[in-house]
């Protein structure tokens, strides 16, 4: 055993023990959070026009704050790009994060000196909470491999911008450079094929122990590995590999595909980071959900996902959520976004302490006839139908046919790309109406009220989602393919077997 790893128990141990002393008194340190921010902000310019001098409590914030969305904020937003001080947050960030957007285009997320230590220090305790909890090290000795943006900045602007995975690059600590990979010349290669290339040609030789990234884009690794090398399987390549570290998708979908790629089951961890913030990581391999980071600089607000869209929806602080209920999730944070809603839905399904799971997006479901599907709910059928008749599935998308040829009824279209594209997807089919009928009562009534038809799946051919991405320019990195719409854009687009 190194020294890494032999230093890494204890040090894994120190932090549980700072994680259980917040995590013990959560409504408590979320009021210090809160009151910190109001307190910073008070003589920016956002807060000298919401009146932060008169926020005493949370309701009077709900009374001068309301729910944004980038587009919302984009005002005050132009002026932290255009280099203003004092706008959001006191001072100026000290990136910009870009990320895509939709009806402004590019977003543009403040980073301060403030918040970034939080993007830091989150995924490392991540780690340290997997060790602390398995007293598993022997990854630490070998090479990690983080597949994420380019580090490179874009120094044209008067604030350096960059993607948040690569801005997180500059700041790995020293002494995880040696082990660390890819190369910074080959992270920096800006075309997502011609890099996942280069780091397989980078890599193979190695004797890697941890690899992290957004699924899809890590399964795409492997694949790629096992075609240069002729090997059979990940395990036969890297024999060491035995942590899995994700985020920005629900990886059970993927796991039945990644565990033959790979030959073997392995420990994964869940991450939640995003641009605006790190907000949970998974802290147990035996408790489900992740653990909402309480004390990170962010104050939490929550809104019942069936309300969200009414004119007047219920607005919660930590202390009045409730066990497995949709919330939209809204963000108030040290990079000075307010009331801020990043479109993520999620649920609570522990406590004590407080325990979450990403359970969709709220612009981003099916609802043409009333039924209001999300993403947990299709992620859920997925997971059940390959259970169910061992096909794998690597990717898929779903959207409704309102006007089918001939006459008969509408459906949902489920486009999937099947491992095995002669795979006889019958049973397959069977088996993912019947979960879908029982996770939505709404689809369910309307399939027995004959209003729908049984669902039908069309077969997407090898790589049609990876081709679609590439044709939308978001091949990699983190960008990630919505799995629900309300129209067939996405559908219209890929090419079918």
């Amino acid at each position: 055993m190194g020294i890494k790893a032999k230093l890494s128990l204890p040090f894994a141990k120190i932090i549980r023990s700072k994680t259980k002393k917040w995590s013990s008194k959560p409504i408590e340190t979320q009021e210090k959070v809160f009151k910190h921010l109001i307190s910073k902000a008070k003589k920016t310019t956002f807060g000298k026009d919401h009146k932060f001098e008169l926020i005493d409590n949370y309701e009077d914030f709900k009374k001068q704050v309301p729910i944004r969305t980038y587009e919302d904020l984009k005002s005050y937003i132009d002026q932290i790009v255009a280099g203003n001080e004092d706008v959001t947050w006191p001072g100026k960030p000290i990136y910009l994060s870009k990320t895509s957007g939709t009806t402004s285009g590019a977003k543009y997320i403040p980073l301060t000196k403030e918040s970034i230590p939080y993007h830091i220090d989150a995924a490392r305790d991540a780690i340290l909470h997997y060790i602390a909890e398995t007293k598993k090290v022997h990854f630490v000795d070998g090479k990690m491999i983080f597949l994420q943006g380019s580090p490179e900045l874009d120094l044209s602007y008067k604030i350096p911008v960059g993607r948040l995975s690569g801005i997180v690059a500059h700041y790995v600590p020293n002494y995880l450079q040696r082990n660390r990979m890819p190369s910074l010349k080959v992270n920096c290669i800006e075309d997502w094929e011609e890099k996942v290339l280069a780091i397989c040609k980078e890599t193979l030789a190695e004797d890697m122990r941890l690899i992290s990234g957004i699924p899809p884009w890590v399964q795409m690794y492997f694949e790629k590995l096992i075609a240069i090398s002729g090997k059979e399987n990940i395990k036969s390549i890297f024999p060491n590999f035995s942590l899995f570290i994700y985020g920005g998708v629900n990886y059970e979908p993927y796991r039945a595909n990644m565990e033959k790629l790979i030959g073997k089951r392995i420990d994964s961890i869940e991450l939640y980071p995003a641009s605006e913030g790190f907000i949970a990581f998974q802290d147990s391999q035996n408790k489900e959900g992740m653990l909402l980071l309480l004390n990170s600089g962010i104050f939490y607000e929550f809104i019942p996902a069936a309300e969200f869209f009414n004119e007047n929806p219920t607005r919660i602080s930590l202390k009045d959520v409730a066990l497995h209920v949709n919330y939209v999730i809204i963000l108030n944070t040290n990079a000075g976004l307010w009331g801020y809603n990043i479109g993520d839905t999620v649920k609570f399904v522990s406590l004590s302490p407080y325990r979450i799971v990403v359970s969709g997006r709220i612009k981003h479901y099916t609802s043409a006839f009333g039924e209001h599907i999300i993403a947990e709910e299709v992620e859920k059928a997925i997971q059940y139908a390959v259970e169910k008749t061992g096909l794998m599935v690597a990717e898929f998308h779903l959207a409704p046919q309102v006007n089918p040829k001939e006459g008969k009824l509408p459906y949902h279209e489920w486009f999937v790309e099947f491992l095995d594209p002669n795979s006889d997807v019958t049973d397959f089919s069977t088996a993912l109406n019947e979960k879908m009928m029982e996770l939505n009562p709404y689809y369910n009534d309307l399939i027995n009220g004959k209003i729908l038809r049984n669902l039908i799946i069309s077969k997407v051919r090898k790589d049609g989602f990876l081709d679609y991405m590439k044709s939308q320019g978001k091949l990699g990195g983190q960008n990630k393919l919505p799995r629900l719409a309300n129209d067939r854009k996405i559908a219209e687009s890929l090419h079918l077997l």
